[in-house]
């Protein structure tokens, strides 16, 4: 009874986690909770504002590109701010943190 019970839970928690996949696999970020760079490639290039916006999402803060130097070896820089409209107070009695 306990197999058929881990045998249906399996599909379920994979599911779940079905929608993280757009950008996990990102090499080239180094970063925190204030902001990071990103590695510079032809292929980050049309898709790493997305890939910024995600990295800041995590902690509830949006992304803002300080620097975009687009040549082999350098880095995009960015930062990760709150929104204008959030109130810690009110984020911490919510939850939202």
């Amino acid at each position: 009874m306990r197999w058929l019970l881990a045998v249906a839970l399996v599909p379920f928690s994979l599911a779940a986690n079905a929608g993280n996949f757009a950008f996990t696999d990102m090499r080239g970020l180094t970063g925190n909770d204030t902001g990071g760079v990103i590695q510079w490639t032809p292929e980050i290039d049309h898709v790493y504002e997305a890939i910024a916006a995600q990295h800041c999402a995590r902690w509830h803060r949006i992304a803002l590109i300080t620097s975009a130097h687009r040549w082999y070896g350098d880095f995009i820089g960015f930062k990760c701010l709150f929104d204008r409209g959030y109130d810690p107070r009110k984020a911490w009695l919510s939850g939202y943190r």
